[in-house]
C-alpha cells in the first residue's frame, strides 16, 4: 500500500506560508518561492545578529574613546592599563558608567591612570 503525504506536506506549506506573511508579491503566494524567499530571510536574521553585536561594541569603544578624551588617554592605552591593573570591567558597562555617572567614571580613569 502507498503512503500519501497529503495532511503532511500541507502542514509544512502552510507553516512556509505562515511564516512567509507579509512577503512582497508571490513571495508569500506560491509555496517554491516562498521557501526560498523564507530561508533567505533566515540567513539574512542569523548574519543579522551577529553584525547587530559587532556594531554595539563598535558603538561602546566609540563612546569610550570620546569619554577618555578629556582625560587625555586613548582607548588602547585606557584599555591596556586596564587588563595590567586586572580591573575586569567590560566595554558595554564603562560606556554605560561614563554616560550615567560621569564621577564614577572619573575615579575609574584616575584608579587606572
Amino acid at each position: 500500500m502507498r503512503v500519501k503525504t497529503g495532511t503532511v506536506r500541507h502542514a509544512h506549506h502552510k507553516k512556509v506560508l505562515d511564516q512567509a506573511k507579509g512577503f512582497w508579491m508571490t513571495r508569500h503566494k506560491r509555496y517554491k518561492v516562498a521557501h526560498q524567499a523564507v530561508m533567505h530571510s533566515g540567513n539574512y536574521a542569523y548574519e543579522g545578529r551577529r553584525i547587530r553585536r559587532r556594531d554595539m561594541r563598535k558603538l561602546w569603544i566609540i563612546r569610550l574613546n570620546a569619554a577618555l578624551k578629556p582625560f587625555e588617554i586613548r582607548y588602547s592605552n585606557f584599555i591596556n592599563l586596564m587588563k595590567t591593573k586586572k580591573v575586569d570591567l567590560n566595554r558595554k558597562m564603562l560606556s554605560e558608567i561614563a554616560i550615567n555617572d560621569p564621577a564614577t567614571f572619573k575615579s575609574i580613569v584616575a584608579f587606572i591612570k
